[in-house]
């Protein structure tokens, strides 16, 4: 029997009431409205294309990229609340050409009877092989469809070039640690969503420990709340809730099975650690290189500080002894955002052991020093004439650019000629160890350094000016 009009089921009210208790504090506690979306303000705040998009509702097809638990989902799904579009949530995961079809034919239903646009989203988009990426290629381009798609894959490999380009790129960066800090914040006091009920408080310690193994992933991060929190709540049951109940650092490793190394990333044992890597690094130790390297991974710190650091040491302890070093550093950063976590770690390794077993010399870093104290004393000095561009009549007239010889009229590309200030003639800054690659510019700048002073004529077969 149906039940009359406007009346409410007690039955279906509750059974509505302990479904939504049972759903993880992740889903349950997903922002409803852009305004309380935590993060990516350089996407979402005032005046970017999605502010814009949702306040006029104009949506456009977008593809969201960014790591596990930054929010592509839930902006996907405060587009749909936010907009009068008719929204259709598919898994590319569990997903067919079939499936697809289907969802095309209820957007023409959807335009046709109610006159509403459909904005279909694609979770983990780059699963779709290319004839099911084809199959709706077409109603994007008709616009019977707003496409959103979601992805931690680089959607230049994953989605087919016809599709991208119908679609913009958003990219969404891993969280910051003070963004989990206030979606934990706002798990822990919030009564309805949250654990507000439960009158739960971190200590200091395990706060910030609960923040830094999330590593940027807010799902992570209220996953494990909620675990500490279930337990908290279970073995404090017979406890006043008028008080808070207290989770400390041994109940929090408890609840997630993982014990807290002993690191403070904004503390002393962050620069003892990050230093002692470093120095392992210089001493050509890869084994106590690649040690330090998993304490701090293992730890939470950021994987991309990190790899800033080695892309520093590149330059400043190794520089032109392997000028391969730094592409080798960088292009480890590159694959560690291009992975992320667990596989990304690989990359960073294997840089580090490169790192250590690669020929060291920091005359760079000593030279630029030096150069940066002569700069400092010396003031802003004047471009000698002959070195000067000359790029009009008058400049010419007064003499820039002249007497300017060009390198490669002459034999081996070289030629006698001051390139300094008059005040800083003859000055050296760079002088290249005997190691690695320096060995050759060495041997080079000193076949050069004997050629001062001695007459050299041009060659007419050489390049062209």
């Amino acid at each position: 029997m149906e039940k009359p009009e406007g009346k409410i089921d007690i039955f279906d009210y509750h059974a509505q009431k302990a479904a939504d208790a049972s759903r993880p504090l992740a889903e349950r506690l997903r922002p409803q409205k852009l305004e309380e979306f935590v993060g990516q303000l350089h996407a979402v705040g005032e005046g970017t294309l999605i502010h814009s998009a949702i306040k006029h509702d104009r949506v456009f097809s977008m593809i969201l990229w960014g790591p596990p638990g930054c929010g592509k989902t839930t902006l996907a799904r405060i587009i749909a609340g936010e907009t009068r579009a008719h929204f259709v949530h598919f898994s590319a995961v569990l997903s067919g050409v079939k499936e697809i079809r289907g969802v095309i034919d209820i957007a023409r239903d959807q335009r046709k009877l109610y006159r509403k646009q459909t904005i279909l989203f694609v979770d983990e988009i780059h699963r779709f092989n290319k004839a099911q990426q084809d199959a709706f290629l077409h109603h994007v381009e008709s616009g019977l469809i707003t496409l959103i798609g979601a992805t931690t894959e680089n959607p230049s490999f994953e989605v087919i070039s016809p599709l991208l380009s119908r679609c913009r790129v958003i990219t969404l960066n891993m969280l910051t640690a003070e963004d989990i800090g206030t979606i934990t914040n706002n798990a822990l006091k919030d009564p309805d969503r949250g654990l507000g009920k439960l009158n739960l408080a971190l200590t200091a310690d395990a706060f910030d420990y609960l923040v830094d193994i999330a590593d940027g992933d807010a799902r992570v991060a209220l996953n494990n709340l909620e675990v500490a929190g279930a337990l908290a709540d279970a073995r404090n049951d017979a406890v006043d809730r008028t008080q808070p109940v207290h989770i400390g650092l041994e109940e929090l490793e408890h609840a997630i099975q993982k014990k807290a190394l002993v690191y403070d990333k904004s503390g002393e044992e962050h620069y003892n650690i990050i230093s002692a890597l470093h120095k392992s690094l210089r001493g050509s130790d890869p084994d106590a290189a690649l040690y330090w390297l998993e304490r701090m991974l293992a730890a939470g710190e950021d994987p991309i500080y990190i790899a800033r650091r080695m892309v520093r040491f590149a330059s400043e302890d190794i520089g032109n002894a392997d000028p391969q070093a730094l592409t080798i550093t960088m292009s480890a950063m590159e694959a560690f955002k291009f992975l992320g976590h667990p596989e990304g770690k690989l990359a960073l390794a294997q840089a580090a052991v490169y790192l250590a077993t690669a020929p060291k010399s920091n005359r760079i870093y000593a030279a630029y020093g030096e150069v940066q104290e002569v700069v400092k004393k010396s003031g802003s000095l004047p471009v000698p004439f002959h070195i000067r561009n000359a790029p009009t009549r008058l400049m010419k007239d007064i003499g820039y650019g002249k007497d300017y010889k060009y390198a490669h009229n002459y034999q081996d590309a070289f030629v006698t000629q001051e390139y300094l200030p008059e005040k800083l003639k003859g000055q050296r800054f760079y002088e290249p160890s005997g190691r690695g690659y320096e060995k050759v510019i060495k041997q080079r700048l000193d076949g050069w350094r004997r050629l001062q002073g001695k007459p050299q004529q041009e060659d007419n077969k050489s390049d062209i000016e």
